[in-house]
């Protein structure tokens, strides 16, 4: 069975597409919605591990697909820092630092990207070594950074990588080599 990474489910940040990292939001009435959604997708999954940010939209998230009692939270799994661009939107940024981009520019006051990708490869290894059955509950942007960490890819790749709220991302091999297996899926693991 592959790795399994869920990127937690709508809040009023996601939604207007502003820079959410360490602020704690909870999950929107669409995003509970969508969290609830999950868990006919998960029916007869039962992963060895499963690991959530420590943030309350993941947590929640986790609960709410019916994973509440097994979660182990890894602060690894915590979204980007963003510092002085936390909850501001992309444009805004851009209108006092045109051309800026998170993946290789970073957030000033949080962090650069090597820090986060650095977070995100270690979570990277854990589930290398693990079980073979893992689920994730986390955030956009520091699962796309997993998902290039996983890949053998570096930092700026990530942006390449869209997830969008309460979906399925799995990761495993083909042929020997790590592979982005499924990307924004909300199929049943188990048909």
């Amino acid at each position: 069975m592959p790795i399994v990474l869920v990127r937690h489910g709508a809040t009023l940040w996601s939604e207007s597409g502003r820079h959410t990292g360490r602020t704690d939001l909870s999950l929107t009435d669409l995003g509970t919605d969508q969290a609830r959604a999950l868990r006919p997708l998960f029916r007869g999954f039962s992963p060895d591990t499963v690991l959530s940010s420590p943030l309350l939209r993941a947590r929640t998230t986790a609960e709410l697909a019916g994973f509440g009692d097994r979660i182990a939270l890894d602060p690894d799994l915590l979204e980007w820092n963003y510092g002085d661009y936390e909850g501001l939107t992309t444009a805004q940024i851009r209108k006092s630092r045109p051309g800026w981009d998170l993946f290789t520019d970073g957030a000033p006051g949080g962090e650069s990207p090597r820090q986060a990708f650095d977070r995100a490869g270690r979570v990277a290894d854990r589930l290398r070594m693990g079980p073979p059955d893992a689920l994730v509950f986390a955030h956009g942007h520091i699962l796309r950074l997993l998902v290039v960490a996983w890949l053998g890819l570096p930092p700026e790749r990530a942006r390449h990588f869209a997830l969008k709220t309460a979906t399925l991302t799995l990761l495993g091999s083909e042929h020997e080599w790590p592979a982005l297996l499924a990307m924004n899926s909300l199929s049943p693991l188990i048909p």
